[in-house]
């Protein structure tokens, strides 16, 4: 099994925490996003993934883009340890709690996004912050909400599951931007808890062969 990530993609940050849970094996491929070094526009890399974006995982002769798919993916084949919970009405809690943060918040704040702000639209670097700061409260506040209304050691429950892959990738994001978490106590006790668990520290961006040697800017 391989896995094209970028170290501090947050997608791939996601599955690379749901390998590190159910304990498989896999070969990390470096796909770098940015600059002159960038390989995800490149013609041998668009032939594997049409999309040319990170994650894309490969399994024999599978091939799954997307996050999420992915995830859906490992859980299908690896259903040990579950990272959903076993009644319906929990499994929709969590994939609700993992699509807000994958569909509702990640991709307005997004490389691609930044950079045609930046590009094509001429938004100063101030402007750009303020866009990601606006859409990443904007996500956060109803996050919080949703993890207050049941609150628990993790995202759902007592074990981590689909919800908590994505969300502490996403405060790591936050945290990037120098977003004020204290108004969102829940979601930064989960990822505290999260972050206790040797799978979440072994998929941390910094611990990835391809971060920078200095640290993460």
């Amino acid at each position: 099994m391989q896995l094209y990530s970028y170290h501090s993609s947050s997608a791939s940050y996601r599955v690379r925490i749901a390998l590190a849970l159910k304990g498989i094996a896999y070969e990390y491929v470096a796909v770098p996003l940015l600059g002159k070094a960038a390989q995800n526009r490149a013609p041998a890399y668009a032939a594997l993934n049409p999309q040319r974006l990170v994650p894309l995982l490969v399994d024999g002769d599978v091939r799954i883009a997307q996050s999420l798919a992915i995830l859906d993916y490992l859980e299908e084949t690896h259903p040990a340890p579950p990272l959903l919970p076993t009644d319906p009405a929990g499994r929709a809690r969590v994939r609700s709690l993992a699509l807000h943060v994958a569909c509702e918040i990640q991709p307005l704040n997004n490389l691609r996004v930044r950079a045609r702000l930046a590009g094509a639209l001429g938004a100063s670097r101030e402007a750009v912050t303020a866009w990601q700061l606006h859409w990443m409260h904007e996500g956060l506040q109803a996050l919080e909400a949703m993890l207050a209304a049941a609150p628990a050691r993790f995202c759902h429950g007592d074990a981590p599951t689909l919800a908590d892959c994505c969300l502490v990738p996403q405060l790591f994001n936050a945290r990037a931007i120098a977003a004020d978490l204290a108004p969102y106590p829940h979601l930064c006790r989960v990822d505290a808890a999260c972050l206790e668990l040797p799978a979440f520290q072994a998929a941390l961006p910094e611990r990835q062969p391809d971060a920078p040697p200095g640290g993460l800017a």
